[in-house]
C-alpha cells in the first residue's frame, strides 16, 4: 500500500489507482498534518511513503526512523 504525501500531484495517486495500486492520499485524507504525522501513519499502517519532501530523508538518516519506506519522486515540471 501507499501513502502520497500531500505535495503528490492527484494526476499520479489516480493514475496508480488505475493500474491497481492502493494509495492513501494525504490531500485527500488529512490535508495539513505534520511531517511526523505522516510518518507515523505509514510506519502504523506499513505504507510505503511516497514524496517529493527532501526532508523525510532526514527522518530515516538522522533521526533513524524505523520500519520506514520512503521513495521520491523528483518531477521535472514546465518552466513557466
Amino acid at each position: 500500500m501507499i501513502l502520497a504525501d500531500e505535495n503528490i500531484p492527484f494526476e499520479i495517486t489516480k493514475s496508480l489507482r488505475g493500474e491497481g495500486f492502493e494509495v492513501t492520499s494525504i490531500y485527500e485524507a488529512a490535508r495539513g498534518i505534520s511531517d511526523e504525522q505522516v510518518i507515523e501513519m505509514a510506519v502504523k499502517y506499513d505504507f510505503i511513503l511516497l514524496t517529493e519532501d527532501k526532508d523525510f530523508g532526514e527522518w530515516v538518516f538522522a533521526h533513524h526512523a524505523k520500519g520506514l519506506s520512503v521513495h521520491f519522486l523528483r518531477l521535472s515540471r514546465p518552466r513557466k
